[in-house]
């Protein structure tokens, strides 16, 4: 995957920009990506709606609403970020840099969203469509299939009550950073066994992106269900 080019590279600048790279001087632009990221949020709800829309033409609001909420969700926008390469791209503080912040979930998805909304000043609605035709939509044939557009939650309790096994706890880990951009972690425990955690900047975001992260996790919910499984 390669980022598309641009016309005018200040807005990929920007794009790039952390907000804490504002206060070491490590980037040209004058400003953070917090802008061009509020603008790609709606952008990216417009193109992925009328994409779905046009796909599937026998699906009500609901399914297409499911949809489109599993295609910009956090963790699927990160995973198209780290394929673009954005989190080795982005300029950023040393601290936040110390930190994890070029792995860091939700600031790639942020950074994706960024740079769709400076792709849409930079060149127009249709070369955002394209972008995204390539890069993220293909991804609902995957959604589809493994039933990603369920809650991460509910689809983790589905698959341990399936098995016997209660519900899973998420114990709220740590809480960081200034009131209005607190960024929560938080353990899944099931089983009394801590498993993965997630980060968002809300604890519901911070438990789904926990949640889907064992669900990715093939060999952890593997050994899990075996225990149960297992005779005693």
């Amino acid at each position: 995957m390669a980022l598309p080019t641009f016309q005018n590279n200040a807005l990929l600048i920007t794009a790039l920009t952390h907000r804490s790279a504002l206060n070491e001087h490590a980037t040209t632009s004058a400003e953070s990506n917090e802008r061009l990221e509020f603008l790609g949020d709606a952008v990216l709800e417009l193109v992925t709606t009328e994409y779905l829309f046009q796909r599937f033409p026998q699906e009500q609001e609901g399914m297409l609403t499911a949809y489109r909420s599993a295609l910009v969700k956090t963790t699927t926008l990160a995973e198209v970020a780290l394929l673009l390469g954005l989190g080795e791209k982005l300029f950023m503080s040393k601290g936040e840099e110390a930190s994890g912040g070029r792995q860091n979930v939700g600031l790639l998805a942020n950074a994706l969203e960024a740079l769709i909304g400076a792709l849409f000043l930079d060149q127009g609605l249709l070369a955002v469509t394209e972008f995204l035709k390539k890069e993220l939509l293909p991804k609902i044939d995957m959604i589809q299939k493994k039933k990603l557009y369920k809650d991460a939650k509910s689809q983790l309790q589905e698959v341990l009550q399936a098995s016997g096994l209660n519900a899973p706890e998420y114990v709220l880990v740590s809480e960081d950073g200034p009131d209005h951009d607190r960024e929560f972690t938080v353990k899944v425990v099931i089983k009394g066994e801590d498993t993965t955690t997630g980060s968002g900047r809300s604890k519901q975001l911070a438990q789904q992106v926990a949640a889907q992260a064992v669900l990715e996790n093939t060999e952890l919910l593997d050994r899990l269900l075996s225990k149960v499984q297992a005779p005693a």
